[in-house]
């Protein structure tokens, strides 16, 4: 009797973590302006979802299982956040100001395939560099490293654009050459 009791915690547990994995998933999908993948997901997350809701209300009576449910929906938000970070879907913009005004900063993160547009701007302690950065999600950590070797002082904001239009930068993007320097000399 103990085996089957915890073999349906288990279940349930497992059931609700690929549940709410998959309803979190599919909320930043759909966020993202990715309707029609968001939708096809929906339709697995659903019967995910009634099969699970189904195991614990033929058992309410069995507390245990109230508990594997609800242990199952905390660690799926968990699962499901990490799995989208793996993704990394959409864009990032960081905005840079450098106190070093020497335009070789911008020249080094475009030598790198980065899309950077920079102008000159005045601080309270006199000139500095404001630039404006595009990059994939997949690429923001690196970013971060090269601004930050470059200029270990600088002040770093990003932000997720809602939506991109026109540029060289989003040609290269989709052509695949963004920080790919073998692609970019074929």
């Amino acid at each position: 009797m103990l085996d089957h009791a915890l073999i349906m915690v288990t279940i349930i547990l497992i059931v609700n973590v690929v549940y709410v994995s998959m309803f979190t998933i599919r909320m930043i999908l759909t966020l993202k302006g990715r309707r029609y993948v968001a939708a096809f997901v929906s339709m697995f997350e659903i019967i995910v979802y009634i099969f699970g809701l189904g195991l614990v209300l033929d058992n309410l009576n069995e507390i245990q299982n109230v508990i594997a449910y609800a242990l199952g929906y905390g660690i799926g938000v968990v699962v499901g956040s990490i799995i989208e970070e793996k993704l990394a879907l959409g864009y990032i913009t960081v905005n840079v100001i450098s106190g070093n005004p020497d335009l070789n900063f911008t020249r080094r993160l475009r030598e790198k395939g980065y899309g950077v547009t920079s102008w000159s701007a005045y601080g309270m302690d006199g000139d500095r560099l404001s630039m404006q950065i595009l990059t994939p999600r997949k690429y923001e950590l690196r970013l971060y490293e090269e601004i930050k070797m470059i200029d270990p002082k600088a002040f770093i904001i990003s932000y997720e654009p809602k939506q991109i239009h026109g540029g060289f930068w989003v040609k290269q993007v989709r052509k695949g050459k963004l920080l790919n320097p073998k692609k970019k000399q074929q």
